[in-house]
């Protein structure tokens, strides 16, 4: 006897049944028909959110999103209680944002405010890695490792866990009152709003010693700041990865508009092979395949989808490349003893090479790709060489502006000088300070009228200022040009002999 595998079929004993019934729509069971989101004709100028119901598969894909699930979120909520060895004194937390101490702290590298340019880089080098990655295979980044994509993952597999798969929950929504429903429904939300805080209390972890801060929320005497920013997180988190989902990706974030701009033809995307596929329809159990498509037109693509489109319609605004809808249709082209593949990843120009009867071939290697990845190690060059050649010492000079000069009893002209000195190793040091473009200039600290009083002691990775005022005599009053001349202040290290240097102005009448 056969079988018809349709979404019309709802006798269907083959193994298929439990697959295709996801699709199809059974009154008696609580299904709804798999309408993609995208799919509406005539859509008005507002529209309300049609709830999307992912079904979970099984596949490769499936599985290298839960490693790659597991491996965010284990690095994000293990990274703050990484310790890391560093000077007496100094946090050793292996990753802190010490906003009160002005630093940043990453492993062996440590960032003053005056280096930020550090952080800059980084953000190029990741920018310029994710147009790289996206000229060669779309959007992976928002399929697997957005955090977005990331949570929203979970919270699903938490609702699954609660209310069961697709057709279950399409069920439970409809008999929402009944209190079985309201107690799963509770128990899903309070899962969710666990997870949002401990995403939100791992964010301030990074901010300072987690396991200080730990025991602080334990006892309840954390900063107000803190619990703050946990409930922030927490709410931002619970709406956007629970209840907002694909709304986030579709009409939330830019990217999907400007990853527009990194695709050519021969980017790698999930793409329907509409060659192979049409035309599509059911297909009875034991039928020839002859004069049609291999696409059955089950909708389990659809079923899978997170974001509730149809790939079989072409390329989409939002298609997050996660390539469910790959495991879902292998899944059925093993049932029906078709080749894998009808849905997976290909390029434009594959698809107009098998249209022309040519071989289709991956250009990984073209100039989009060359480009990227060349300006992405110029500027890693970069960076690696001004790391190497980082400074451990630095010195600022800030003039007084109130007054801008004076003028002594002799004759001659005071400037008055804030001078701060960095020393970034992780023991003190000592440096003199000295001038050096200004004939005749007297150098005194703080006043005082002994000049070889020019020393200035720094403890290790910490910052000391001092006060020291320029005289210059009346005699020399000629080097100012138009009230003013530039010299400079050196800060010599009297361990190192390492020397560091900022250009001044030094302030007279123009007279």
């Amino acid at each position: 006897m056969s079988e018809t595998l349709s979404p019309e079929n709802n006798g269907v004993n083959s193994g298929l049944d439990a697959l295709v019934a996801e699709a199809s729509a059974n009154a008696g069971g609580g299904e709804e028909a798999v309408t993609p989101v995208n799919a509406q004709k005539n859509r008005p100028l507002y529209q309300s959110r049609q709830k999307v119901y992912p079904k979970l598969v099984h596949g490769n894909f499936r599985k290298l999103k839960w490693i790659v699930m597991a491996l965010t979120l284990g690095v994000y909520y293990t990274l703050p209680w990484i310790r890391w060895e560093r000077a007496p004194g100094l946090p050793d937390q292996a990753v802190l944002l010490d906003f009160p101490a002005r630093r940043f702290y990453f492993f062996f590298l440590e960032i003053w405010p005056q280096e930020f340019y550090y952080i800059t880089g980084l953000l190029i080098l990741a920018a310029l890695g994710l147009f790289l990655l996206t000229s060669v295979a779309g959007r992976v980044w928002c399929g697997y490792t957005c955090p977005q994509t990331v949570w929203t993952d979970l919270f699903i597999h938490i609702e699954r866990f609660w209310e069961g798969d697709r057709s279950a929950r399409i069920r439970r929504d409809k008999q929402k009152f009944k209190p079985a429903n309201l107690a799963r429904k509770l128990g899903k939300h309070l899962s969710w709003m666990l997870v949002a805080i401990a995403t939100g209390g791992a964010f301030v972890f990074y901010f300072d010693d987690a396991p200080t801060l730990a025991q602080q929320f334990l006892h309840f005497d954390a900063a107000p700041v803190a619990y703050t920013f946990v409930a922030l997180f927490a709410f931002t988190t619970y709406l956007l990865g629970g209840l907002a989902r694909e709304q986030v990706c579709i009409y939330m974030c830019p990217w999907p508009r400007i990853q527009g701009a990194m695709f050519d033809e021969e980017s790698l995307l999930v793409s329907y092979e509409i060659d192979r596929g049409e035309p599509r329809g059911p297909h009875k159990k034991g039928a020839s395949w002859d004069d049609r498509g291999d696409c059955i037109d089950c909708g389990q693509c659809v079923a899978a989808c997170p974001m509730g489109i149809d790939i079989r319609d072409g390329m989409q605004l939002e298609c997050i490349q996660c390539a469910l809808c790959i495991d879902a249709c292998n899944e059925i082209m093993d049932r029906v003893e078709r080749p894998r593949g009808l849905i997976g990843y290909d390029t434009i120009q594959n698809m107009e090479r098998r249209k022309n009867g040519e071989k289709p071939r991956f250009r990984i290697i073209r100039p989009r790709t060359i480009l990227y990845t060349a300006v992405w190690a110029l500027v890693g060059i970069i960076m690696l060489v001004a790391l190497l050649n980082r400074d451990t010492q630095t010195i600022s000079v800030l003039a007084d502006r109130n007054p801008l000069f004076v003028q002594l009893s002799d004759g001659s002209i005071r400037n008055g000088f804030e001078v701060k000195i960095i020393n970034k190793e992780h023991k003190p040091q000592a440096f003199d300070v000295s001038l050096d473009g200004l004939k005749g200039a007297v150098l005194l600290r703080g006043g005082a009228t002994d000049a070889d009083n020019t020393e200035v002691d720094v403890a290790p990775d910490d910052l000391a200022s001092a006060k020291f005022f320029v005289a210059l005599p009346a005699d020399r009053l000629g080097q100012l040009k138009s009230g003013e001349a530039a010299f400079t202040f050196k800060a010599t290290n009297l361990e190192t002999g390492e020397v560091s240097s900022k250009e001044v102005n030094f302030k007279g009448p123009e007279k």
